[in-house]
């Protein structure tokens, strides 16, 4: 049983950081999803995959995660870069 730990991203279609502080451990998927012959919508066994449990920091993730016996691996944030442009740069 594994597991990821990652920071929440802001979303392209927001433009105010709500709940970007948080932090967020969820489980590998054991096994691939497949579709269901009667259906056709995707799905597998595993109900890992459902879980999803948010924490205040990356400290409180590793902590429940050691404490249940989880292998787990951190994602950090990819650094924000800003592209700093006038207005007038539109028409050059």
């Amino acid at each position: 049983m594994a597991a990821r730990i990652y920071q929440i991203q802001k979303n392209a279609m927001q433009s105010g950081k709500a709940l970007t502080h948080k932090w967020v451990l969820e489980y590998v998927p054991a096994e691939a999803k497949k579709p269901d012959p009667l259906t056709g919508w995707a799905g597998s066994g595993d109900t890992k995959q459902q879980l999803r449990l948010t924490f205040p920091s990356a400290d409180a993730a590793k902590a429940y995660a050691e404490k249940e016996g989880i292998a787990y691996t951190v994602t950090a944030a990819a650094p924000k870069t800003l592209k700093i442009q006038a207005y007038a740069d539109n028409f050059r």
